[in-house]
């Protein structure tokens, strides 16, 4: 999928008065669903072109199966403040025509709501990819057609249109789910066994094997008894919560903060610091930006409108300016566009050449691809030579890359323009009517750091992608921005996969030496492209992985490009192809290598790799989010090595490590999504930055997920009814059941490019605080708490913090509004370790525990709730923001009678003890006073014989 870039405010006032002209139609194209007048507009749904066409499809998704019973069920559920407006969905191309609409700048890949199979599993679960932090919008929702045409689901489920509010939430407000698989029950501080829901007040009873069951029946040495469950009453009082029983009818709301059950360990409580579903989605954009609608008890119904997609129609729109001259700049367009019309435009493509400097010129017309013939005759059009004129007018090359597209239908509709340039120019907001009207999507690509400050909002406000090119002769990222662009229809099956793209500046007589790895789900249509830059080729030599060699012989030489091409028939051997190229000459020579390949089957999916950023620019000392979503189809792939190169538009660049584990880093929120994440900000420069990532996966490791992480629907195994308990079928599970991959695999992906504005010259002081702590868990033992989290960095994530500040509260509004006055807690033997370790620290909660205070709402005698927080700082004492929030219950006997039987025990203890010494002393006194006695009687006997 796409990622859309949030670019931030548009600043240039000229630009913003021509947006005000446009209509309000053309102000949704590529900017995603935006929220107007309390309905949301412009919410796109995709059938992913795979899917069998099947006409009960459309009806399931749009009128009361789905959508339209959402509308009014999200309504009543926010409180009379938002509801679906209009929609649409996009038909694929697989799909016979059927009156439909000509899509424009729709594309499957910039779809909110996805229609697609599992590839190869049978599980139906609705399933929304969230990737960022609490409150923070996700990727998409996805479907499964079975899900929309099987009425069976629907007991497991619950109605359609609840579901999609459910998943809606997850998407649109960064919710997360309020029960939990994997710990179903947990035990609260009363050492009773609870369901893990919310509200606590949904009602239902144990069933173990047999049928209903005391709760202490699910628990055996503190393990919870397999095959133990909740079985929910069929009729409830309960009206919250949507993001737990979506399915019961008496559900209508969210949790909010007096329905909240912050004990349950979910996904909810952990992400969002134990706040309610209703607090977080209440602080959104949507909700700041808009009042309850008074007067009405129910909004209009959506509208639809189905759109289908044309035939694939792009145009390349390429500078040929002066400014091309420059650093080899028109060599490296030439081998990046023979690149991508030998390699990577789809077949049945029609595709046209444009080019401008001061004015445009159409160099080639429409040609529809249908053999090599064709792409080579494409190529044969490309330019050889830079005009004289150092001024560039992208308006008047794009106005040209217009009118060759508009041959075929007599409008754009639909098109997409891979606009290239190097030259600085500044009217290109002339042309933003032009562009928006026409309906084409834009994909900038900028050469060297001249190109024109505002070409990206071209791409940004059309839904297309930007990239940047430095300078550098050894930068393969003009070949890497070609290679990202795809038709965007999200056949994975069709389009290419780049396992390789790398670039070396080789000294004379010396080699540039490399493996790449052909996993067994690619394969066909393999081929090696080798580029120079100055001299003559290398001497290439490649192994397959049986020792099968090719050398410069069986590759096919374009000298006048400079590239080599070698094509490997039929589907290439699986594993590890080792290539070297010698530099033969008497001088450096920079030398790129790019393997591509498709598909080995429509069976079993590719693995495929997205990079992106979350905002496509930023601005002094605020990081950059970098994101690489690694995948075989729709299942994570995990234990992979991913690694991001950002090249600024001078200096070197830097590589940079991503995780997948859910905290080592800060950036990354959900662990074993197969989503790597990282923070970059080592910022060299102003100005723009090309990213790109490679992923490399041993063979040696399991790197496929078992199941999806994240957010899902829950599947409810059966009610109570009338008594009576009436069991659903079992959840189908979403485990992959395909064979393990016996290599391991290799790919690269662009990222594109994002700018950076106010970065100081020369070295700039620490401003770079440790990044948040996000897993912050705590576990009470005895009358002690353990707390445990990963370690934040000096800066985010990297280095080593010099302390942190451990604070606890009885209140979680007091915690999280007012950390700073919290009760501290001693913490003066707790040393950070270096970033990405496992800290532990325990202490005794007394200073709570023993504070005189009034009974909370909600608790019982006998125990109180504690939250405690965390926060790291460095050596410069700027402190990071304050961890997740955790929950303890804390339990203290407030019956006095056990006490006063262990005082009067002790009580009779002491005094028997002293009766007992009192008896000995007494014993001994009255020993020695009859011994004295009889001394004195003995003594006077005596005394009297003598006399």
């Amino acid at each position: 999928m796409t990622h859309r870039d949030d670019a931030g405010p548009i600043c240039n006032l000229r630009f913003v008065t021509l947006l005000v002209a446009l209509s309000p139609e053309l102000l949704l194209l590529g900017a995603g669903v935006q929220l107007q007048d309390n309905g949301y507009d412009g919410l796109l749904v995709a059938i992913n072109p795979q899917v069998s066409e099947d006409q009960n499809l459309i009806p399931n998704i749009k009128k009361q199966e789905m959508i339209t019973e959402a509308s009014f069920y999200l309504f009543n559920a926010t409180k009379k403040r938002v509801f679906f407006r209009n929609i649409k969905i996009l038909i694929p191309t697989t799909w016979k025509a059927n009156n439909y609409s000509k899509g424009k700048q729709e594309s499957y890949e910039k779809a909110n709501v996805i229609v697609a199979d599992w590839y190869g599993t049978h599980g139906d679960d609705p399933y929304t990819l969230q990737y960022r932090g609490c409150g923070e919008e996700g990727k998409y929702i996805h479907f499964t057609p079975n899900f929309l045409l099987n009425e069976n689901l629907i007991a497991g489920y619950g109605p359609r249109g609840r579901v999609f509010v459910h998943e809606w939430a997850h998407l649109r407000w960064g919710v997360f789910d309020e029960y939990n698989y994997e710990k179903p029950f947990y035990i609260n501080g009363q050492n009773q066994i609870k369901e893990t829901r919310c509200s606590s007040d949904i009602t239902g009873i144990f069933v173990c094997e047999k049928g209903p069951c005391p709760q202490e029946n699910c628990i055996i040495s503190k393990l919870f008894q397999e095959g133990c469950m909740f079985i929910y009453n069929s009729t409830q009082n309960a009206t919250a919560s949507i993001m737990f029983l979506q399915s019961s009818p008496s559900v209508v709301e969210f949790c909010n903060a007096s329905t909240h059950n912050q004990e349950a360990p979910n996904l909810q409580n952990q992400k969002c610091s134990l706040r309610s579903t209703w607090d977080v989605i209440s602080d959104s954009a949507d909700f700041s930006n808009s009042v309850p609608m008074n007067g009405t008890e129910l909004p209009p119904p959506p509208t639809f409108s189905l759109v289908q997609a044309g035939d694939k129609v792009v145009c390349l729109v390429l500078d040929v300016s002066s400014k091309m001259a420059e650093a080899d700049r028109l060599l490296r367009l030439q081998q990046a566009a023979e690149f991508y019309l030998m390699q990577i435009v789809e077949i049945h493509t029609f595709v046209g050449i444009a080019s401008f400097d001061s004015k445009g010129e159409i160099r080639a017309q429409l040609h529809q691809i249908n053999s090599d013939d064709d792409r080579k005759l494409l190529v044969s059009f490309l330019p050889t030579t830079v005009s004289a004129e150092a001024e560039t007018s992208v308006c008047s090359g794009l106005k040209k890359g217009f009118e060759v597209v508009e041959k075929l239908n007599g409008r754009a509709y639909g098109s997409v323009m891979i606009l290239v340039t190097s030259g600085d120019d500044r009217n290109v907001d002339n042309c933003l009517l032009t562009v928006f009207s026409s309906g084409s999507t834009i994909h900038s690509i900028a050469l060297g750091s001249s190109a024109a400050e505002n070409l990206e909002e071209l791409s940004h406000l059309t839904g297309g992608l930007k990239f940047f090119v430095p300078d550098k002769l050894n930068s393969n990222s003009m070949i890497d921005a070609f290679s990202r662009i795809s038709s965007g229809t999200g056949d994975i099956f069709q389009q290419r996969i780049q396992l390789e793209s790398t670039g070396e500046i080789v000294k004379p007589h010396h080699q540039l030496k490399n493996t790449v790895t052909v996993d067994n789900s690619v394969g066909n249509d393999t081929i090696f492209l080798v580029m120079w830059q100055t001299s003559g080729p290398p001497d290439i030599v490649l192994f397959d992985p049986n020792g099968r060699k090719y050398d410069t012989n069986n590759f096919t030489n374009n000298l006048a490009l400079q590239t080599a091409r070698l094509w490997i028939p039929g589907t290439a051997q699986p594993g590890d192809w080792t290539y070297t190229l010698n530099n033969t000459h008497h001088s450096p020579e920079a030398l790129k290598v790019t393997v591509t390949s498709r598909a080995s089957s429509l069976a079993v999916p590719p693995a495929t790799v997205e990079a992106y950023v979350e905002r496509g620019s930023t601005h002094f000392p605020h990081p950059v989010m970098i994101y690489a979503n690694v995948r075989k189809g729709f299942y994570p792939i995990l234990n992979a090595t991913v690694t991001a190169t950002i090249e600024p538009e001078t200096g070197d660049p830097v590589t940079l490590k991503l995780f997948d584990d859910g905290a080592d880093t800060g950036a990354d929120v959900i662990k074993n999504d197969g989503i790597y994440s990282r923070y970059f900000f080592s910022f060299a420069v102003n100005g723009r930055y090309n990213l790109k990532v490679h992923v490399h996966r041993s063979p040696s490791i399991n790197a496929l997920a078992h199941s999806i992480s994240g957010s899902h629907a829950m599947y409810v195994p059966g009610y109570i009814a009338n008594g009576n308990i009436q069991m659903n079928a079992p959840r189908k599970s979403m485990g992959r059941n395909e064979e393990e991959q016996k290599w391991g695999f290799s790919q690269v992906s662009s990222g594109g490019s994002f700018s950076v504005l106010g970065v100081p010259a020369g070295p700039y002081p620490d401003v770079f605080p440790p990044c948040k702590i996000i897993d912050l868990e705590a576990v009470k033992l005895e009358d002690e708490v353990i707390l445990s989290w990963t370690a934040p960095g000096e800066d985010f994530d990297q280095g080593q913090a010099t302390s942190y500040e451990i604070r606890m509260s009885k209140s979680l509004q007091n915690i999280q509004d007012d950390f700073n006055n919290a009760i501290l807690v001693n913490t003066s033997k707790l040393n950070p370790q270096k970033a990405g370790t496992k800290e532990v620290f325990t202490f005794l909660p007394k200073l709570v525990t023993n504070e005189p205070e009034d009974q909370f709402d909600g608790e019982t005698q006998g125990s109180h709730r504690i939250y405690v927080a965390i926060r790291a700082m460095d050596r410069g004492c700027l402190e990071s923001a304050v961890s997740n929030i955790v929950q303890i219950t804390l339990f203290i006997s407030q019956n006095s009678a056990p006490v006063l039987a262990r005082d009067s025990q002790t009580l009779k203890g002491v005094l028997t003890a002293m009766g007992l010494i009192g008896f000995i002393c007494l014993t001994i006194v009255a020993t020695h006073y009859i011994l004295n006695r009889k001394k004195r009687t003995a003594k006077k006997e005596n005394g009297t014989k003598l006399l």
